[in-house]
């Protein structure tokens, strides 16, 4: 299903990551998602859940991998987007 009806009456969380995202320098790139995943199905069950990035390459294959310099960089953004949540932004 696509995840487009559950996220768009919650818009403000997309723009809370784009604003995490741009304060630890990472340029955003939003692109809708038909669904298929785990954020998808929280979304559908009522918990509107963005897909956020994994720093990963090469899903669902031999040769997936994550740098460690990926993983140190969304660990940045979610530490930014709880923090935006605590002072109520």
């Amino acid at each position: 299903y696509n995840m487009r009806g559950e996220i768009l009456p919650h818009m403000h969380l997309v723009d809370h990551a784009r604003q995490a995202m741009e304060a630890v320098g990472v340029r955003p790139e939003i692109i809708p998602v038909r669904g298929g995943t785990d954020g998808a199905r929280l979304s559908f069950m009522g918990l509107p859940c963005p897909n956020l990035c994994a720093g990963g390459h090469n899903f669902h294959g031999r040769y997936e991998y994550v740098p460690v310099q990926s993983m140190e960089k969304i660990s940045a953004i979610l530490q930014e987007i709880v923090s935006g949540y605590a002072r109520g932004k």
